[in-house]
């Protein structure tokens, strides 16, 4: 859950521009995300924990949406593949305690050592949700 994620960007300076990928990459830096290249190929990646790359997507359309009448979407392609990408990481991107307390409200019998197993939680953890989800 807390590992980071990897996202292919086939023929990114292709597609967007050179520009555009250094200003995107500026902006990855600042959620803690590195937008880099693939060895020495024209492909590149992202790498960084999903909801930090989520964070990424939604600045990038917030870039998207300001420069619209300046350029004509350069950043869609890269909106398009991180959106999809991470439609598959799901279950990473909704953080650890309600994530718990979820699990705990869909199924009030799970034990303790279940929830440990489906999460990679610790046990304190465990504990701690199950308190917040009896106190509703």
């Amino acid at each position: 859950m807390n590992e980071d994620i990897t996202i292919s960007l086939p023929s990114l300076i292709h597609r967007i521009g050179r520009d555009a990928v250094k200003q995107a990459q500026g902006i990855a830096r600042q959620y803690d995300c590195e937008l880099k290249r693939v060895r020495r190929s024209r492909n590149w990646c992202i790498v960084g924990g999903a909801i930090q790359i989520q964070s990424c997507t939604a600045h990038l359309q917030a870039e998207q949406l300001q420069q619209l009448k300046a350029e004509d979407g350069q950043f869609r392609y890269l909106i398009q593949k991180l959106d999809t990408a991470l439609l598959q990481h799901v279950d990473k991107l909704e953080p650890l305690d309600a994530k718990l307390v979820r699990l705990i409200t869909n199924n009030p019998a799970i034990t303790l050592g279940e929830l440990m197993q489906l999460t990679q939680c610790t046990i304190t953890e465990a504990r701690l949700a199950r308190f917040q989800a009896d106190s509703w």
